[in-house]
């Protein structure tokens, strides 16, 4: 693991019990070991139910791992969860906007959590949503937007707590392709532009090649069985290469 990383697992298991006595066990993930390094994009890519959204919790310190370690920024996200407050942002697949508040005010909810100025958090939150396209609906609260509009309100949030670590969960698959193929590169600009670390969740082959620097394949317990780097230099047959070997590794799962 390098001293560099910002996040870094090793050797992680998530169990969770089933039945209804509790007496058999499910590995989500199991002896994932894996480093991530400071202002890296990566993609994880796999079926539904090959743990990538348990890692994701992991990461995030939303659950406390079975055995083995996760270090977050030379922290435990889950044991020291108040120590990241600031310092991640999280873009869930739904937008989960509170619906009472505006647009403004959900994306001031985050400065607002961590005690900035009410005039300085309005002013950083106004500035994000001009910077995603949202100019003249500060005032608007989520039922008058559209699903697209709701999931910049999202991302505005994500980014004004100028996080080192942005972590998004499949968020741009309830979206039309034209839609989420917008966000998507507007996502990548702004990951370059505030040189944040990025871990991205996605089933889509595409939406991998598209999003990551850096592409991780789960497969069932969360484990990885391929990996590739690209630049955005990467030529058209490389990219081609890359997916047909994601493909390989997906094992014929239908994974578009």
């Amino acid at each position: 693991m390098s001293a560099a990383a910002a996040i870094t697992l090793d050797r992680v298991a998530k169990r969770f019990e089933r039945g209804a006595a509790g007496d058999s066990e499910l590995y989500a993930v199991r002896e994932l070991s894996l480093s991530v390094g400071a202002g890296e994009l990566v993609a994880i890519l796999g079926p539904t139910g090959c743990g990538k959204s348990t890692t994701f919790n992991l990461i995030a310190g939303l659950i406390r791992p079975s055995s083995g370690s996760v270090r977050v920024m030379g922290h435990d996200p889950y044991d020291e969860f108040d120590w990241f407050r600031g310092k991640i942002g999280i873009v869930f697949q739904s937008d989960r906007l509170m619906p009472w508040r505006s647009a403004l005010d959900n994306v001031a909810l985050g400065l607002e959590l961590n005690k900035c100025p009410r005039e300085e958090r309005r002013a950083i939150a106004r500035a994000w949503l001009e910077r995603l396209g949202l100019k003249g609906h500060a005032d608007d609260f989520p039922h008058a937007l559209s699903g697209g509009m709701r999931q910049r309100v999202g991302i505005a949030r994500a980014f004004a707590v100028r996080p080192a670590l942005l972590l998004c969960d499949e968020p741009f698959s309830g979206l039309d392709a034209v839609t989420g193929d917008a966000l998507r590169r507007e996502f990548v600009d702004l990951v370059r532009e505030t040189g944040c670390t990025g871990i991205f969740i996605t089933h889509s082959i595409e939406e991998a090649l598209q999003l990551g620097r850096r592409i991780l394949v789960f497969q069932r317990p969360a484990r990885i069985v391929y990996e590739a780097v690209l630049d955005p230099d990467t030529s058209r047959d490389s990219r081609a290469e890359i997916r047909a070997e994601i493909r390989r590794a997906l094992g014929g799962d239908g994974i578009p």
